[in-house]
């Protein structure tokens, strides 16, 4: 991407070292975020920059269950539970600029879990951590799984009625990643978008 801003050799060297310079990923595999220490994040396994990734590049609002400094491996059990997740977030930002117009492809990456996650499910205690409109109480919750020692957890999507998801706190525990199939999202000019497996082409 960056090689489409010059051809001279010195200045795409300078724009890369820009880039890394600013790249929570690789800041944090140097040791250098302070939402998560080196020590937790992976190396050389497949697509382990990847993990990394979604634990070192957090929103800077945080989401569900994660706050702005440390991100969280998010994942659903059916695909269209994902997509229905993908597809609010991302419509939400179409609606910040009052245009439905916009054409995006996202992988879907498959991962193994063997661990016990906290569950939310069915326990009325946790109906605040649910809320459609705020993160306050399942970020305030997230924060305090992780403090003692919590691994995840497991929880209804709030997106998609009968759906579940996970929200995992450690990189090492999204085991055997593998890309799966890759969707193409096409909002024309209505919320809803329309989602096709995308072939390439």
């Amino acid at each position: 991407m960056l090689a489409r801003l010059t051809t001279d050799a010195s200045e795409l060297a300078l724009l890369y070292d820009l880039d890394n310079a600013t790249n929570d990923r690789l800041l944090a595999e140097n040791d250098l975020l302070p939402g998560i220490r080196v020590h937790e994040l992976l190396f050389g396994v497949p697509y382990y920059r990847t993990v990394n990734a979604a634990f070192t590049h957090a929103h800077p609002l945080g989401s569900r269950f994660n706050d702005p400094d440390r991100g969280a491996w998010y994942a659903a059990f059916e695909i269209r539970t994902a997509q229905a997740e993908i597809a609010f977030h991302k419509t939400l930002h179409l609606e910040e600029v009052g245009r439905y117009e916009d054409e995006v492809t996202f992988d879907d990456y498959l991962a193994d879990f063997s661990c016990d996650l906290h569950d939310l499910r069915a326990d009325p205690a946790f109906d605040a951590c649910l809320d459609p409109a705020s993160y306050v109480a399942s970020q305030t919750l997230a924060a305090h799984l992780l403090e003692v020692g919590s691994l995840g957890v497991i929880y209804p999507s709030v997106r998609r009625a009968g759906g579940t998801c996970v929200a995992c706190f450690r990189p090492a525990l999204v085991m055997n990643v593998r890309r799966a199939k890759t969707y193409r999202f096409r909002w024309s000019g209505k919320p809803t978008p329309v989602i096709t497996v995308d072939d390439g082409q």
